[in-house]
């Protein structure tokens, strides 16, 4: 068997599973982005529709538009110091909901997804079980909770079990606990030391970008910037409105300075590395996803993911091993199933054939109808005779 043209033929494959990783991706760091835009939303298993006589509906239970509303809060009393996702947990399955305003509080109507897109270190295992103009079936809701969901903190949850059409919509206060050594965050210690102006600027700007009005935003987000030069969070949120209007460079620039300005800050690494990686940029990536690994190795399943990519194309097999088992052991419930893809690639290159195939056909299992999945089913096949023959010797 070639096996230097199998490993091209898989190291082609990898970098069209990181394109398709790339591709549709929202807000990271939980910043909403207006409603319309094209997101990466994937499929899975979805809760009974209600269609005459479906199981698990009960009669009369019809979708409806179930208002929610609450706080969010930390641990020592203060609130967040910019907007949190709001997210709906179902058994394995997660849905995101939408965002708190400035000063902790949400309110939704829950499967509307109010201004809600994937970010970086979101995948692809979403509820598919909405009204898709929003309302769900009460029934839909037994065995749910609501959670926060902030990098570095962990939620307490409020369940929805009981919760009913013209229910009073207040579910009360969820508290955010800050987790222990733990650097790297989406919210940045710049943002309370914002002087009002800045942060009324940088307040309208989300409002603008919420409501979908980019040119208001971006000059919303620059007079931020302008009377405060050290708003991390703004600069973030001005390379969003950059790149979005495919000012790259003008992007690049913002994302920069947002570093500069607080390096614990995780949102604009996430941007900056998938700029590296869109552009074949091995070692940039490298350097930007191992940032965000050490800043926190517990929020970000996708850091390593895209670690491992690039290590594997830098050839430095040993850490894009270890990067991968990372990726895997992160995402217990296996919704990004490219991570075992990368770890059988890197596997096979060290020619532990039959651990390689085990991870392409885990891959298979969970992701049987991907763009690359016929193109990863020869592969697995060549693989497996690299392993029969390396067995028979």
């Amino acid at each position: 068997m070639n096996l230097p043209r199998l490993f091209a033929a898989l190291a082609g494959i990898i970098f069209t599973v990181m394109q398709l990783s790339a591709q549709g991706r929202g807000a990271p760091g939980g910043v909403p982005m207006p409603t319309g835009t094209p997101g990466n939303v994937g499929g899975g298993s979805s809760i009974p529709t209600g269609k005459p006589n479906s199981p698990g509906n009960f009669p009369g239970d019809a979708p409806r538009a179930i208002l929610i509303n609450g706080k969010v809060v930390i641990d020592d009393g203060s609130v967040p110091s910019e907007p949190v996702r709001i997210e709906r947990v179902c058994g394995s399955r997660t849905r995101p909901e939408g965002f708190t305003d400035m000063k902790g509080h949400f309110q939704f109507t829950l499967g509307q997804e109010q201004g809600v897109m994937p970010d970086a270190s979101e995948t692809t295992g979403r509820l598919s079980n909405s009204n898709p103009n929003g309302g769900v079936r009460e029934s839909q809701l037994m065995g749910c909770d609501l959670r926060a969901v902030l990098p570095g903190f962990r939620s307490d949850t409020v369940s929805l079990a009981n919760h009913r059409y013209l229910d009073n919509p207040d579910v009360g206060t969820i508290v955010l606990h800050r987790m222990a050594n733990v650097e790297g965050l989406t919210t940045s210690a710049t943002s309370a030391l914002a002087p009002k102006d800045a942060r009324k600027s940088f307040e309208k700007g989300l409002e603008a970008v919420k409501k979908g009005k980019p040119d208001d935003a971006q000059k919303d987000f620059e007079k931020a910037v302008e009377v405060y030069p050290k708003y991390a969070a703004a600069w973030y949120q001005l390379g969003r409105v950059y790149e979005q209007r495919d000012h790259l460079d003008q992007a690049r620039n913002a994302y920069n300075q947002s570093m500069a300005a607080d390096s614990k800050y995780i949102s604009p690494y996430e941007r900056m590395y998938m700029f590296a990686l869109n552009e074949q940029k091995w070692e940039e990536a490298a350097n930007l996803t191992d940032r965000v690994i050490r800043l926190n190795p517990y929020d970000f399943p996708m850091a390593f993911y895209f670690n491992a990519v690039a290590n594997a194309q830098l050839n430095k097999l040993d850490a894009a091993e270890r990067s991968a088992r990372e990726a895997v052991k992160l995402d217990s419930q296996k919704q990004n199933p490219r991570s075992y893809y990368i770890l059988g690639y890197i596997l096979a290159q060290k020619q532990d054939f039959a651990a390689a195939a085990d991870c392409l056909r885990t891959y298979l299992k969970e992701a049987p109808d991907s763009k690359d999945a016929d193109a990863v089913r020869k592969q697995l096949g060549e693989i497996d005779k690299a392993a029969q023959a390396k067995a028979q010797q």
